[in-house]
Order: structure tokens, then sequence, then C-alpha cells
């Protein structure tokens, strides 16, 4: 069925462009959305990448991650990073 809607200017342009890197026309796209909308599921599953993994011993004593100004205070210093971890 052909109909016409209305769409935010910049919302369109990042369609086409998705429908392009996709391979798929942008009717093509705006059909899968809605269908994944209409079934209640997520149109596509993004895919996370693995956040990394570094070791160590924690907090520094003393410091609060709450308390912006302490960590303002030892990034200003002059302690090379490596100190701090």
């Amino acid at each position: 069925m052909r109909t016409t809607i209305r769409i935010d200017d910049a919302l369109y342009r990042a369609t086409k462009l998705r429908a392009a890197a996709s391979g798929r026309t942008v009717g093509e796209l705006i059909e899968d959305a809605l269908r994944a909308a209409l079934a209640g599921r997520p149109a596509e599953e993004a895919t996370a990448e693995p956040l990394p993994v570094f070791g160590g011993s924690g907090v520094m004593p003393g410091v609060d991650l709450a308390d912006s100004r302490t960590i303002n205070d030892l990034l200003d210093d002059d302690t090379p990073l490596v100190a701090l971890r």
C-alpha cells in the first residue's frame, strides 16, 4: 500500500543513511521497524562492544568517588597517572 507520512527531516536523513548502509530501501527499513514495534520488540538488537577490564587494587585510600573535588584535586596534581592506579 502506498501512503504519505510526515517525519522529522533529521530522522529521515538518518533512516536514509541506515537503509543505504544495510542495502535496503527506506520503505523496507520502515516496514521492519514497524513490524518490530508492533511485535513489542526492538527493531534491531544492538550489539555493544565488550568493555575493557583492568586489574587493580581498587580506589586509593581516602578517595570518595562521589566527591568530584577530591578527584579533580588528584588529577590536577602533578602525580603521574600510573601512581594513581
